[in-house]
């Protein structure tokens, strides 16, 4: 039997060796999993064109995921640099990989992600149309914003952001509803540009039966963007992201019409209180469709700690039910990260990651913390360093501070209330200051 995606395919009780692979990692039945995605509920991005991909699943019940951003801009178009980005991005156990390129020969770039990387693939075709066509912005066609998206489809990329949401509507609602950040969307700012300076309408919302024919030829996941995202606390779960959420949601019915996978993207930035609120006002409006969050950032105030507000903000989001975290690193909002920065970001995000999956009771999310406590109770140190989410950090931290005692730290020796426990209750004499 024929199917076109990974979507069709499960909708027909066809099960694909993506479904084995995901269904294995997670630890659930393919059975399971093929139900939830012929819902929509859970996505493979995977493209029929991308050799080199370890399939992985976003959505309800399965582990939350998490993406790397990264890429060349004008400042800095160095390839070798995005590429040690990437390695370390995959070593770090990053399952999707976003290129934002906005400079240089960003088509070479894109090629040879698909074609080496394990990891999902994603890009934003808005930005590259500018690099590609390197014409002023009023002058770019309908057809030509098309023609980019099918590019990246035959050069492999498995889900692609399309701002679709923000039509002649909801720009007619951001400019009655003044905010204090406008639009902070890249891709958001230049479509509404484009809108304003031409007088027309998005050409991906108008076009929109094209853009799922090109998605459902390669088996493309339509990441759904949010271009009115909030980009302060002030501008939180204002008229303008709530409108163009309900236009993705309208979007969302449309492509899974055709068996296209959709995720939709969420918010940016946002106060602690509102962020549950807005997982289910999405889970609702969007059908449940995979919900992939840039944070939320918690607060505006922390430039060089944005991984921390971000990693508060997506563990709270995970927990109420997002599937995907985009990572923040520390250089947010001052320049392109650097290999450090990304991996920062990195464990930041996975340790969101982790927390919300325990939270939300994610088979077995738990087992790795339980080890943990486990060769801590020992006083196992190798053990330790090698469970250890960065065992790298762990073991120089240890090493930069000897204890005087092999089973101690430098913060308690003698004091450990481990090794005392441990002592007392096999009957040992415990004697803190004559050891």
């Amino acid at each position: 039997m024929n199917y076109t995606t990974q979507m069709d395919a499960a909708r027909k009780g066809i099960v694909t060796n993506e479904m084995q692979i995901v269904a294995e990692k997670e630890g659930i039945r393919t059975e399971d999993l093929m139900a939830l995605m012929a819902e929509g509920r859970a996505i493979i991005p995977c493209n029929k064109k991308h050799s080199a991909i370890s399939p992985s699943g976003l959505g309800a019940t399965l582990k939350t995921k998490i993406n790397v951003n990264l890429g060349t801009s004008r400042d800095l178009t160095d390839l070798n640099m995005e590429l040690k980005k990437v390695q370390s991005a995959v070593d770090l156990g990053a399952e999707a990989i976003m290129d934002l390129s906005s400079y240089g020969d960003t088509r070479k770039f894109r090629k040879m992600l698909t074609q080496k990387c394990p990891a999902m693939i994603g890009t934003v075709p808005i930005y590259d149309a500018v690099v590609y066509y390197h014409k002023a912005l009023i002058k770019i066609t309908a057809e030509e914003w098309m023609d980019i998206v099918r590019m990246h489809a035959e050069d492999g990329v498995d889900f692609m952001t399309i701002h679709c949401g923000i039509n002649k509507e909801t720009a007619k609602k951001f400019k009655r509803n003044k905010r204090l950040m406008n639009i902070v969307s890249r891709g958001g700012s230049i479509i509404f540009a484009w809108m304003e300076m031409t007088g027309n309408e998005n050409p991906f919302y108008e076009h929109f039966d094209e853009l799922l024919d090109i998605c459902q030829e390669y088996d493309i996941t339509l990441s759904l963007g949010d271009a009115c995202r909030p980009g302060c606390l002030k501008d939180g779960t204002d008229a303008s992201q709530i409108e163009e959420l309900v236009t993705l949601g309208e979007l969302t019915q449309r492509a899974w019409d055709k068996n296209v996978q959709v995720m939709i993207e969420g918010p940016g930035h946002m106060p602690i209180n509102q962020i549950q609120a807005n997982m289910e006002i999405q889970k609702t409006l969007c059908h449940g469709a995979p919900f992939y969050v840039l944070g939320p950032l918690v607060t505006d105030i922390a430039p060089g700690y944005d991984h921390i507000t971000s990693a508060i903000g997506g563990a709270i989001a995970a927990a109420s039910g997002a599937s995907f975290l985009c990572y923040v690193t520390p250089a947010e909002h001052l320049r392109l990260p650097d290999v450090d920065d990304v991996k920062e970001g990195i464990i930041s995000a996975r340790i969101a990651a982790h927390a919300a999956d325990i939270a939300k009771g994610v088979p077995h999310a738990m087992d790795w913390d339980n080890a943990m406590s486990q060769a801590r109770k020992k006083l196992d140190w190798d053990e330790m360093f090698k469970l250890a989410i960065d065992p790298q950090k762990a073991k120089a931290y240890r090493e930069s501070s000897e204890p005087e005692k092999e089973d101690t730290c430098s913060m308690c020796g003698n004091f450990c209330a481990v090794k005392n426990m441990n002592r007392i209750l096999d009957g040992e004499i415990v004697s803190i200051f004559d050891e």
